[in-house]
């Protein structure tokens, strides 16, 4: 907010008071936000998978790991409370991403508040048409995914000495539905990504035709892969490869 002199004001030094929107609330600061907390999460996501996959290497080997992360920042933090920073910077990220996509969304709406009578159909992709449902869906995913095997408090062990046993029994043939929801959890999270990944790169620069198809393959590649590393958890334990 700053003022400036009214020069259609009869009055010497007669002032009006002009807003300003501030940079972050811009369509472009909204988009700038969305960018940079979906790198944080990506970031996020690789590592958490990677961490996942040590449940291939054996019981005493993932524990180990998951007491590491427990212990990571000591002594300059107390035990546990590096996850908890981690945790409430990936929340902050969570949701301003997701109120970023939202402000947005409404934007563009408002921008066209009529809908034309004979307009054609738009081809886009199955990603771009799901994001918003897919974004609940993998929100509530989170919830729950914190209340079973972060806090114990959805899970059969709920044993933070535990981690192995969390997860075997977490996934135990009988918990089917977990395993479903958590597929199609991790299902809409690819579609997310691989649509998020290839906006981004159109973004920095990737718009000739020969540009699109190398993001497309890229954004596709890399979704598949996360999703791919995510569910081969979940079906190894089902299937009893990991007990």
């Amino acid at each position: 907010m700053h003022w400036t002199p009214d020069r259609t004001a009869p009055s010497v030094g007669r002032v009006v008071i002009t807003k300003t929107r501030s940079p972050i609330r811009s369509s472009v600061g909204l988009k700038v936000v969305m960018a940079v907390t979906g790198i944080l999460l990506v970031l996020f996501l690789i590592a958490h998978m990677l961490g996942n996959l040590k449940i291939f290497t054996g019981a005493e080997a993932f524990n180990h790991y998951a007491h590491w992360l427990r212990d990571l920042g000591t002594p300059l933090l107390a035990p546990g409370w590096y996850l908890w920073i981690q945790r409430t910077v990936l929340l902050v990220a969570v949701l301003a991403h997701i109120g970023a996509a939202t402000v947005l969304a409404l934007r563009a709406r408002a921008a066209r508040p009529v809908r034309y009578a004979h307009r054609k159909k738009v081809q886009g992709s199955y990603a771009a048409r799901t994001m918003r449902w897919g974004g609940v869906i993998i929100l509530l995913f989170v919830i729950y995914h914190i209340l079973d095997l972060t806090t114990g408090t959805l899970n059969p062990v709920g044993d933070a000495t535990r981690p192995h046993s969390n997860v075997v029994a977490d996934f135990a043939p009988e918990r089917w539905y977990v395993t479903l929801f958590y597929t199609l959890a991790v299902v809409s999270l690819g579609f997310h990504l691989r649509h998020g990944t290839f906006s981004a790169l159109r973004s920095l620069g990737q718009q000739t035709p020969a540009g699109e198809r190398r993001a497309r393959t890229f954004a596709l590649v890399f979704a598949v892969v996360l999703t791919a590393g995510y569910l081969v958890v979940p079906f190894a334990v089902l299937t009893g490869l990991v007990r």
